[in-house]
């Protein structure tokens, strides 16, 4: 029997069953008066009434002598076993707490809300839109900019869009120009995904591929002629696999390894990050709340160096679970600018970020 017969038949039973409650519950007062022999004379309801069998005796007129039946209304009906007891879900039905043995229905869903693992919020090369404005020990002024963005395409799993369940393929995709202090931009690198992600509980996962490719920019290069003859043409052709682990709601544990089966211009094919995150999971009004996440990253093609970067700062959480967040930021380690993946970077300073 396929998936659909079986949830028809399913919810059909879950109808039968409430109307069939509703009726017991309602019996006591569509059904009419038992009618039982015995008590006072006269009944309850007037007349007395002939008796059915038997040779009691008769008065004139045929009436019973003797205790006539009276009305008596029936017993209630117990109800069908115990009241019912909801499990909490995300969604608002008729039931306050919805029943622990009972799960939310999965469902095929195309372009649906929310995301089952999402962005890590330090990490560097996320498709999101933002702008971070810091200042280097070396370089100075930067002003480093992600266009881009992340979302859903198809869902087997639950419609709810902060905490969803099941299985969920997403496409992202971002550019990550940068800017010098006097607003020229120097280079830009392109990353396009397609992850095939899954939740349930406190585990999430991921596991798909991605392209990611870096490139100098013509006003840079007429700025710096020599940087031509160094320039490299890196590219990234990966397959990726991320596990996270929530051990309270507001929490989130995560590691990445993503191997490039084709590479260009110094790019090696292994790479991993890590890090924590404290970021609330429900809508948060217009107070907000605060964020704290730490990011570290490992890279073949500088010998297993990387960086590490910390953001903090105040966070606005909507009903849909997109988020934006202000903060500081700090980051220390091989640029994330791989035009420049050799170069040593220590910069600080603030930024936005709105995650999807």
């Amino acid at each position: 029997m396929s998936w659909h017969r079986i949830l028809t038949v399913c919810l059909g039973t879950g109808w039968l069953w409430l109307a069939t409650a509703a009726e017991v519950y309602g019996q006591p007062q569509a059904l009419p008066p038992t009618i039982l022999p015995g008590g006072p004379p006269g009944g309850v309801n007037g007349p007395l009434l002939p008796p059915p069998v038997g040779d009691a005796p008769v008065e004139p007129g045929g009436f019973v002598v003797g205790p006539p039946p009276r009305a008596v209304a029936p017993p209630l009906a117990e109800p069908p076993g115990p009241a019912l007891s909801l499990p909490p879900t995300a969604w608002t039905g008729p039931w306050s707490a919805p029943p622990t043995a009972w799960t939310v229905p999965w469902s095929w869903q195309i372009l649906p809300d929310g995301l089952m693992y999402r962005n890590y919020l330090a990490g560097s090369e996320e498709p999101r839109f933002a702008s971070q404005w810091v200042h280097d020990s070396r370089l100075g002024g930067l002003w480093d900019v992600t266009l881009g963005g992340h979302v859903g395409m198809l869902r087997y799993g639950t419609q709810d869009a902060l905490q969803p369940e099941g299985w969920q393929v997403d496409i992202d995709g971002a550019a990550f120009p940068r800017l010098d202090a006097s607003r020229n931009l120097d280079s830009c690198d392109f990353r396009f995904g397609i992850p095939l992600t899954f939740r349930q509980g406190p585990w999430e996962t991921k596991f798909g591929y991605y392209h990611l490719s870096s490139h100098l920019v013509d006003l840079y290069l007429i700025q710096n002629p020599s940087a031509l003859a160094t320039r490299i043409n890196y590219v990234r052709e990966a397959v990726v696999w991320g596990v996270a682990y929530r051990p309270l709601p507001d929490w989130r544990l995560y590691g990445e390894a993503n191997w490039a089966f084709h590479e260009d211009g110094g790019a090696k094919p292994w790479e991993f990050q890590f890090g924590v995150e404290m970021s609330s999971m429900q809508p948060t009004g217009l107070r907000g709340t605060p964020f704290l996440a730490v990011n570290g990253s490992l890279r073949q093609d500088v010998d297993y160096g990387g960086n590490v970067t910390v953001e903090a700062g105040w966070q606005w959480r909507g009903a849909t679970g997109h988020l934006f967040r202000v903060g500081a930021q700090y980051f220390n380690g091989k640029s994330e600018q791989r035009q420049f993946y050799r170069d040593y970077e220590n910069f600080i300073g603030g930024g936005i970020w709105y995650d999807y």
